[in-house]
C-alpha cells in the first residue's frame, strides 16, 4: 500500500490523502483549505479521473470541500446522516453541491474497495457522524484519525477505542489541531460545563440571549436546548437550523416542532427561501413558526440562535435593551473581515460578548492517550499547523510532505 499526503501535512484545513495498491486508488478525503476558493481546481490532485472511491470521514468543508469537481461517478463514501447533512446545508451556505452517490459508512462496519478494506470508526467531534478510518491493504494497517475529540457528548466512542484499540497499526496518520492552540497540559471543559455555563448566562438575562453557534455542531445544538429548558427559555431557530437538525434523522436531536423551539425566518431568508423556492421545506417546519411581532413579547424568555442575517430583524424589532450575546464558535473566526460587521453592530447596541465554547479536537493530552493505546509503528503528523511538537510528546513519529509518495 502506497500513501500520499497531497495537503495536510503543514496546515489545517483541505486534507487530502490518496491511498494506491494492486493499481486502485482511493482518496481520504477532498477538503476545501480553510483560505481556498472552492472553484479553485488547482487544489484537486493532479490525477482524479479513476479514483474507485473517495472517503469522506465527516461534513465539514475542509474534509469535503472540493468535491463536486470529481466526475459524477466518482463513489462517495460518508455516513448516511452526514451525507443528508451537505445535501440540507448547500442551498443555505452557497457551498457546491457535489454528486454523493456511493455507500453508507457505518461504526465498525467493514467495506471492500478493490483490494482495500475500510473499517469506519464513528468518533467524537463536533461534526455529526463523524468517523476515523482503518485502511487495510496488501498486508499493511493505516489508520487515519480525522478529527476527532474526548470530551464531547459521545466521549464514550474515544474511551471505547482506548480500552479496545485496534491492533498491529503500521502506521497513523493522526490530527494535531490544537497543538498550535493550547499547552500540552491545557485540558477543554465538556458539553456538560459549557450547559451550566449557559444556565448562568441566561439566569442573569433579563432580555433576550443570543447565541452564535453553528447549527451543524449538533452536541451544540443539545447543549443549548437542554440549558433553555432548564431555564425555562424558547430556543428560537432559522430554517436553516431546523434542515440540519432534520437531516440527521436522529430522535433525541431537538427538532422544530419540539416543545420549547420556535422557527423564525428573518427577512433575508425569506428572501432567500423565495430565491430557493423552499416552500415545502418552511411548510414542514412551520408549526412552532413565530413572526417579527411576536419578538417584543418573546424577547425577556427566549433566546435566539443568531446569526449575521437577523440584525436587521433584530433591530426592527427593539429587543436589543438588556440582551445578552454568547459567542460559541472557534475564536480565531472574529479576527475574519466577515466578522467584523456583527461585532461594530453589536458595539453599536453596546452588548459586549461572552465566550462560551469548547473545541471540537482533542486535547493534546487525549492526543497523547490515543496515540499510546494505537501504539502504531509510525505516527505520521497531519492537520496541524506545528508537526515539529509531535516528536516531543508522540513516539514513532516520521515526518511526510505534501505531494511525497511512501510505503505504509
Amino acid at each position: 500500500m502506497r500513501v500520499c499526503i497531497h495537503r495536510g501535512t503543514k496546515q489545517i484545513g483541505g486534507s487530502c490523502i490518496e491511498l494506491e495498491h494492486e493499481g486502485v486508488r482511493i482518496l481520504l478525503d477532498l477538503g476545501l483549505p480553510l483560505d481556498g476558493a472552492s472553484d479553485d481546481r488547482s487544489l484537486l490532485p493532479q490525477r482524479t479521473d479513476d479514483l474507485a472511491a473517495v472517503i469522506i470521514s465527516h461534513p465539514h468543508v475542509d474534509h469535503y470541500g472540493l468535491l463536486h469537481h470529481l466526475q459524477p461517478a466518482t463513489s462517495v463514501c460518508i455516513g448516511a446522516a452526514a451525507r443528508r447533512i451537505i445535501k440540507a446545508a448547500a442551498p443555505f451556505t452557497g457551498q457546491p453541491l457535489p454528486a454523493l452517490e456511493g455507500f453508507d459508512l457505518q461504526d465498525q462496519v467493514p467495506v471492500s474497495i478493490g483490494p482495500f478494506c475500510i473499517t469506519p470508526y464513528l468518533v467524537d467531534h463536533s461534526a455529526y457522524d463523524a468517523y476515523a478510518l482503518l485502511i487495510e491493504a496488501g498486508g499493511k494497517r493505516l489508520f487515519y484519525s480525522g478529527d476527532f475529540r474526548g470530551h464531547g457528548r459521545k466521549r464514550r466512542l474515544f474511551e471505547a477505542v482506548l480500552q479496545r484499540p485496534p491492533e498491529g497499526i503500521d502506521v497513523l496518520l493522526m490530527e494535531g489541531t490544537t497543538l498550535s492552540r493550547v499547552g500540552e497540559k491545557d485540558a477543554f471543559p465538556s458539553e456538560a460545563d459549557l450547559e451550566k455555563q449557559l444556565v448562568e448566562h441566561f439566569q442573569a438575562t433579563p432580555g433576550l440571549a443570543m447565541i452564535y453557534a453553528s447549527a451543524q455542531n449538533i452536541d451544540r445544538m443539545v447543549t443549548l436546548y437542554r440549558a433553555c429548558k432548564r431555564t425555562g427559555r424558547t430556543l428560537i431557530i432559522d430554517l436553516y437550523t431546523a434542515a440540519i437538525l432534520e437531516a440527521t434523522e436522529n430522535a433525541s436531536i431537538p427538532q422544530s416542532d419540539w416543545p420549547g423551539v420556535a422557527l423564525f425566518t428573518p427577512e433575508r431568508q425569506r428572501r432567500q427561501i423565495v430565491r430557493m423556492q423552499a416552500f415545502d421545506l418552511l411548510k414542514r417546519h412551520a408549526s412552532n413558526r413565530i413572526y417579527p411581532e411576536a419578538l417584543p413579547g418573546l424577547a425577556s424568555r427566549s433566546v435566539l440562535l443568531f446569526r449575521p442575517l437577523h440584525m436587521d430583524d433584530l433591530d426592527a424589532a427593539g429587543v436589543l435593551g438588556q440582551a445578552r450575546f454568547i459567542y460559541s464558535q472557534w475564536p480565531g473566526y472574529l479576527q475574519e473581515d466577515a466578522s467584523q460587521k456583527w461585532l461594530n453592530w453589536l458595539a453599536g447596541a453596546g452588548i459586549e460578548p461572552s465566550y462560551v465554547h469548547t473545541s471540537g479536537h482533542a486535547s493534546p493530552a487525549d492526543l497523547q492517550r490515543f496515540a499510546q493505546a494505537l501504539s502504531p509503528k509510525q505516527l505520521v503528523p497531519i492537520h496541524s499547523f506545528v508537526p515539529e511538537e509531535y516528536p516531543r510528546q508522540f513516539a514513532n513519529v516520521r515526518f511526510r510532505e505534501d505531494g511525497e509518495w511512501w510505503g505504509a
